[in-house]
């Protein structure tokens, strides 16, 4: 009996070693880690809480709890707030926001215009499925496993954007009332429809994969690909509506009171009239990625534009110089398209966003200590939603306190639909601003035209906003 214990002690202990030498959780660690956690009392209280109660409301930090200063010494006129409901289109409703205000700004805010998501949506959504079906002809000499191939496999169509999209899309296609392309299910609920695109896209990707790999002619391929693009524009009819090519539109105030006689137009003669020229070529988009050098810049390769409009580029600059930039416009009355990583230390409620919201370190009784650039680099944070920049309080020395913004979460969220954030908070999570020229330095200027340095859609802080 005594040998047979021996042999099942050493047997256990070989076992417990094998685990530990392949990287694996041994006994050993896992008594440690029970005792660890049995020597604090406090956790069965802790547990009992959080158990039963939201760990958001249990971090709340009381002492950031008080009334919120809403007064800004610089701030742009209000706009209404609109909704972008359960889609990613936030990059396309904060774009057109700083055209409808540049509008407004234009007439001396007599007139007021508002810009259909929807008409544009379904252009967008037509150039990122030729982006896909493209982008695996292309690469279709590679292994099937390639990164480049399964990046397109993988992300076959989104939501998401830029300010760049916006750009391109207006300046191409033009731009439509809200009243006269009005908002569709499947524009304010992406998921099913872009599920079905998603699987479509890829059996047609395979095809053209293996067509490439029969050594099939270019332009039969090419051929096949607009066979397959002529599917998807069916889809999007279907979902979002067939592209309205003529309208009757009256301009009208910012309360809807009609301004003059209904005129007859095209989304470009529209666009020209309520934007006045082309957006690109008009703007530079600034980024704060404190892992790369500063004043150089970026080019993200096979960004949605690669094909049917510009990859995005931007200029790398530290905080200060991109809150300087910022405030510039806004003195002038002019908003801006910005993106931040939202969900941190958000309080939607009160529409209030600052570094000292939650103290989720005391509750979990660890430390949450990464810089920007090392919570970039593992992932851990990164540009998730765009929004409208629209205000800035300054103190006596030209400081900036705070910052708000115009939301596309309806108008019942926040802070009557705009978001306030303190600057402490900004400079650790604001991440893209796009700002026009005019407002820029010649020195700056010249450092955006320099040759940029080509970086991956892999790359951490390259995921569209939504």
């Amino acid at each position: 009996m005594k040998i047979l214990k021996i042999i099942i002690c050493l047997l256990a202990c070989s076992l417990s070693a094998t685990a530990q030498k392949n990287g694996g959780i041994s006994t050993q660690m896992l008594h440690q880690m029970e005792k660890q956690y049995a020597a604090n009392p406090s956790n069965k209280a802790l547990f009992n809480a959080i158990a039963s109660n939201s760990i958001d409301d249990l971090a709340k930090n009381f002492k950031n709890q008080g009334p919120i200063d809403t007064q800004f010494s610089t701030e742009t006129p209000k706009q209404s707030i609109h909704d972008q409901k359960q889609s990613g289109r936030c990059w396309m409703f904060s774009g057109l926001n700083v055209l409808r205000s540049n509008f407004a700004k234009q007439h001396k805010d007599t007139l007021a215009v508002e810009f259909s998501q929807d008409y544009l949506f379904f252009y967008d959504q037509l150039e990122k499925a030729n982006l896909m079906l493209q982008g695996v002809i292309d690469n279709a000499q590679k292994p099937f496993e390639d990164q480049r191939l399964q990046f397109f496999f993988k992300h076959p169509i989104n939501d998401g954007g830029t300010f760049c999209g916006v750009a391109d899309l207006a300046d191409k296609y033009g731009l439509v009332p809200k009243s006269i392309v009005p908002e569709t299910y499947s524009a304010e609920n992406t998921s099913r429809m872009a599920r079905l695109i998603s699987s479509k896209l890829r059996e047609f990707g395979l095809e053209l994969y293996e067509m490439a790999g029969c050594k099939t002619p270019s332009k039969t391929i090419q051929e096949r690909k607009a066979e397959m693009l002529s599917t998807i524009y069916g889809m999007l009819c279907l979902t979002l509506g067939e592209p309205v090519k003529e309208f009757t539109y009256a301009f009208t105030d910012s309360k809807g009171v009609k301004k003059g006689e209904a005129k007859r137009y095209t989304p470009k003669s529209f666009y020209q009239e309520t934007v006045g020229g082309p957006i690109n070529g008009s703007f530079i988009m600034v980024m704060n990625d404190p892992r790369r050098p500063y004043h150089k810049t970026y080019e993200v390769e096979y960004d949605r534009h690669t094909y049917d409009g510009h990859n995005w580029k931007y200029l790398n600059l530290p905080m200060e110089d991109i809150s300087a930039l910022a405030i510039a416009s806004l003195k002038d009355g002019r908003k801006m398209y910005s993106s931040y990583d939202v969900g941190k230390q958000l309080d939607r409620k009160r529409g209030y966003v600052d570094t000292e919201n939650f103290d989720y370190a005391s509750l979990f009784n660890t430390t949450f200590n990464m810089s920007k650039a090392q919570r970039i680099a593992t992932f851990d944070s990164g540009s998730t939603h765009a929004m409208t920049l629209s205000a800035v309080d300054i103190d006596a020395d030209g400081k900036p306190r705070k910052w708000k913004v115009e939301n596309s979460w309806g108008e019942a969220s926040g802070q009557s639909g705009c978001i306030i954030m303190t600057d402490r908070w900004f400079k650790e999570y604001m991440f893209r601003l796009v700002i026009d020229k005019q407002y820029v330095s010649a020195e700056l200027l010249k450092e955006a035209e320099q040759k940029p340095v080509m970086v991956m859609p892999e790359d951490p802080l390259f995921d569209v906003d939504e």
